[in-house]
């Protein structure tokens, strides 16, 4: 049996779509919740970079851009060399919900992987975005 292609994690933020918005988007906000330092070039084809204090550092490239709805990117998938071309994409939804938001978050392309590496990968990432859109929601919190 293959693995699924697709992570899809949905979450209640008790924010309005701006204030995630430009917690997913800017380099302050990447830089803070998600990793320890970034960059990003918000537009198609722009490109952004993450790093973690003691951990890798990651590319991304800026695939979609709908202000205030949608955000997705691509990059590359942990556990694969540097070099490899093969990323996976991920794209985040923000609707407003009451006095919030619900953001759904997909990321997709697992299924380009061997077995073996696509377990590793989806399941190291499905951890990870737990992880990262608790982080999420207390950085905006904090705010």
């Amino acid at each position: 049996m293959g693995f699924p292609d697709r992570i899809e994690r949905t979450v209640y933020l008790g924010h309005p779509p701006a204030e995630v918005w430009a917690a997913l988007t800017t380099a302050e906000g990447l830089g803070t919740w998600f990793g320890n330092d970034a960059a990003i070039d918000l537009r198609p084809g722009g490109l952004a970079r993450m790093s973690w204090a003691g951990g890798p550092a990651v590319q991304m490239r800026v695939e979609r851009v709908e202000e205030p709805s949608v955000f997705g990117f691509t990059w590359q998938i942990f556990g694969l060399p540097q070099d490899d071309p093969r990323r996976t994409y991920v794209e985040f939804t923000l609707e407003p919900a009451g006095e919030g938001t619900r953001l759904t978050v997909v990321e997709s392309g697992f299924a380009q992987l061997p077995e073996d590496v696509c377990r590793k990968a989806s399941d190291g990432n499905a951890e990870g975005w737990a992880k990262e859109l608790d982080e999420l929601s207390g950085y905006l919190d904090a705010a």
